[in-house]
């Protein structure tokens, strides 16, 4: 009896604590029911984990410029795409449909299959 109850402690210790690491999965910061389309310059590209980073300077109608930071998937999936810490660098001129933050701060995530390059071409091959 004893045994058993050490592993149901054990056990609900391991779950509470990856409670946290999971958390920070979660989408739910963005507007998926709203998304809106940007144009602008990468400044970095961040192929990282657990989710890549992308900041797009943008400008606006008044032509003032703003760091829009757009969180995408784990490398691993991009990879999967096609996508490399090479596809995108700093000087490329992109438009992404993305979901927008919920906030309305300047930021979103962002979908390879809804980012092109400025001449139209797509950030990944159509499948």
């Amino acid at each position: 009896m004893r045994s058993q109850l050490v592993v149901l402690f054990l056990s609900a210790g391991v779950l509470a604590a990856g409670g946290p690491a999971w958390a920070h999965h979660s989408f739910a910061m963005f507007d998926a029911a709203h998304p809106i389309e940007i144009s602008g310059t990468v400044k970095e590209f961040k192929f990282v984990s657990p989710h890549t980073l992308l900041t797009v300077t943008v400008k606006d109608k008044d032509g003032n410029t703003k760091d829009w930071i757009l969180e995408g998937g784990a490398p691993g999936n991009l990879v999967r795409d096609g996508i490399t810490s090479k596809t995108l660098v700093p000087g490329d001129e992109i438009t992404a449909t993305i979901n927008p933050l919920h906030s309305g701060a300047d930021g979103g995530s962002y979908q390879p299959a809804l980012v092109k390059f400025k001449d139209g071409r797509p950030l990944t091959a159509p499948r």
